[in-house]
């Protein structure tokens, strides 16, 4: 990379820096818990072979490894349940309680909805942003934590379906047009989740104003509830799938800001070096 343009990346990065270190008050470079020291240690000496950008590439990739983990023993949990009656106890009473709110206008209303979270049109949706902000803050983050997020989702969400392998509710309670894939966990619901709260985190990063944090988290936070409770009003989930979702999603969640979290401490680690893998690395 010419010396001009590795300066301009530089310059675009410690903007970068300086804009997403904090969200509200809270320092994201901060880190108090020993577990999150550990996580930064282990990050620091990774980082200083790889350079703090591969870093974050290897954090994610680590990260969904654990999420796939995280898959499994959701699954294991679930039969679990099942046998026990637990929770899945309120799976025929809720459905059976949406059933009687439908009506025609209202179903296809929600079927509407619902189709945002579908495999083809939440990709398009989740890219059109990424890419709008990954121009307007000249930076790649955006590409890596939106793009990242959602790939993990959906290995949570077919790796959940494989090893469960749960029957969807019959289709005489359902709304047209029907699904034959398993039912746990609901792939909508996961995705919903993470594909909005990933984005709402990087819109938090660069919000000053309280009023407009509270809005983009409500903003996010219903879209993704309403995903879930959709898929169990047309009858196409139990509401275990959708809590389940709901569970693996928010760890999957935690798991990508984590990564993005070091990623920023290393950058702004003032005991970092920097070495070849670092002089001409776009932010």
């Amino acid at each position: 990379m010419p010396p001009h343009h590795a300066r301009r990346a530089r310059d675009g990065f410690d903007e970068e820096l300086h804009e997403d270190r904090h969200l509200g008050r809270w320092e994201l470079t901060r880190w108090t818990s020993p577990l999150g020291r550990l996580l930064l240690a282990l990050a620091r000496w990774v980082g200083r072979l790889l350079g703090p950008h591969h870093t974050l590439v290897l954090v994610l990739a680590v990260g969904a490894v654990l999420a796939s983990t995280m898959t499994w023993l959701a699954g294991e949990t679930y039969e679990d349940v099942a046998d026990s009656d637990g929770v899945a106890r309120l799976d025929e009473p809720l459905l059976e309680a949406m059933g009687e709110l439908r009506t025609p206008w209202l179903a296809s209303a929600v079927t509407a909805f619902t189709d945002l979270g579908s495999a083809v049109v939440m990709p398009v949706l989740a890219g059109a942003v990424m890419i709008g902000l990954a121009v307007r803050r000249r930076s790649w983050t955006p590409v890596i934590l939106i793009a990242g997020a959602g790939i993990g989702s959906v290995l949570m969400t077919i790796a959940g379906k494989d090893l469960v392998g749960r029957a969807r509710p019959p289709l005489s309670a359902a709304v047209p047009p029907f699904e034959s894939s398993p039912s746990f966990p609901s792939g909508h619901s996961l995705n919903a989740l993470v594909v909005a709260g990933v984005i709402a985190y990087l819109l938090l990063l660069r919000q000053r104003s309280r009023w407009a944090r509270v809005v983009t988290v409500t903003v996010a936070a219903v879209f993704a509830g309403a995903m879930g409770l959709s898929r169990v009003f047309l009858g196409h989930h139990w509401f275990t799938d959708v809590l389940a979702a709901w569970t693996l999603g928010a760890g999957w969640l935690a798991v990508v800001i984590t990564a993005h979290r070091l990623h920023l401490t290393l950058r702004h680690d003032p005991r970092r070096q920097a070495g070849p893998r670092d002089a001409g690395e776009p932010p």
